[in-house]
């Protein structure tokens, strides 16, 4: 099938660029002397995953139950749960965790160890978590070198049931930056904040194997990473508009556009088949560009199109103004390059693979929670 064939909207992947940027973040893995541990919730494909891991040692990072439950059945035998569980989730954690050689589990608070650990000793399993740190991020995780984080590394390390592999932590506030030099000082900062914290806790006796660190910006900039063990970037392997706007990749690199067809054509405005539940509502990175809309428009041969802004997006419509419009009629076609790729990707069950002109193949991502 040509591009050209493809009923619209729909999200394509460049399968080339795919694999370019795969390869490049395994090399930087091994050049940094850290394992990669891809996040996949970008994508939820098996098959980019499979990509993601070719270079590398084969464990990968999840965000949901059914991702990890999805990823097992696809043969990955290494899983960490990137986010903090949920108590209600914790006996299907653990009936996965009894089906795998791994599954990493994480927690930030004494109720969640308490009981996780009591659901281990009563099913007679040991379970491998991490304590999710917060780098300065504000979102989840302790505090590092706080008394709470302190007992709640001593608690993990001293449960039979429980083996207390390391320290985690997302530096996600590398998103709120305007360049690489940025991102250069938040990488940093999420390194000295775990490796510092797993060096405290050593000098109390307390084995702390792992130091896991990771977000796409800050692992596409890191120039060194003394005391990391492992890498948790997932948006590299697609990229997105997000990613190019703040210096984390070249538009290039970028492996995602939605192709949509313009339904609508008026003097001062174009309307395209792609609306929210193609695109997400992610206003896109407002801190670089105020104006930069709810996606990069490009032609169907992906060519930047100047002088059009997607300015608004409605359940299946999107809204496009600007002085070029008036060069568009019904039927014309376009690509999008959206603001946020892993919620763009997450309104679709399929993914159009494309080389050039040509569609190659068909992936489906996981659905669900």
């Amino acid at each position: 099938m040509q591009v050209a064939e493809i009923t619209t909207p729909a999200v394509l992947i460049d399968r080339g660029r795919v694999e370019n940027n795969t390869h490049e973040m395994a090399r930087r893995a091994h050049r940094l002397g850290v394992r990669l541990r891809p996040h996949v919730k970008t994508h939820k494909c098996v098959e980019i995953a499979r990509m993601q891991v070719a270079d590398h040692f084969g464990g990968i990072t999840v965000s949901t139950v059914a991702e990890a439950e999805h990823f097992a059945v696809a043969g990955f035998r290494d899983i960490t749960l990137g986010v903090p569980i949920s108590l209600a989730r914790i006996p299907q954690m653990l009936d996965i965790s009894g089906r795998l050689d791994a599954f990493h589990l994480l927690v930030d608070s004494r109720r969640a160890i308490d009981a996780l650990a009591l659901a281990a000793r009563q099913g007679n399993q040991f379970v491998s978590v991490f304590l999710k740190v917060d780098c300065g991020y504000g979102r989840a995780g302790v505090v590092p070198g706080t008394e709470e984080a302190e007992a709640l590394a001593i608690a993990l390390h001293e449960d039979a049931n429980i083996d207390f592999r390391g320290v985690l932590t997302h530096g996600g506030h590398s998103y709120d930056c305007l360049n690489r030099e940025e991102i250069r000082v938040i990488a940093e900062q999420e390194r000295v904040a775990v490796v510092d914290f797993a060096a405290l806790l050593r000098a109390k006796g307390i084995p702390v194997p792992e130091v896991s660190v990771g977000s796409t910006p800050t692992m596409c900039v890191a120039e060194n990473l003394p005391g990391v063990t492992e890498i948790r970037p997932g948006n590299y392997a697609v990229f997105d508009r997000f990613q190019t706007a703040i210096g984390s990749c070249s538009p290039e690199d970028v492996a995602i556009s939605v192709l949509a067809t313009v339904i609508g054509a008026y003097s001062d405005r174009l309307i395209l088949d792609c609306g929210a539940l193609a695109l997400s509502k992610d206003p896109g990175p407002t801190h670089v560009d105020p104006h930069c809309g709810f996606g990069q428009l490009m032609t169907e041969d992906m060519l930047p199109i100047e002088g059009l802004s997607l300015t608004g997006l409605s359940q299946e419509h999107g809204k496009v103004v600007g002085a070029a419009a008036k060069n568009f009629q019904v039927g014309d076609r376009l690509r999008v390059i959206p603001n946020h790729s892993c919620l763009t990707l997450a309104c679709f069950d399929e993914v159009r693979v494309v080389d050039g002109s040509m569609v190659v193949d068909s992936w489906s991502p996981c659905r669900g929670w």
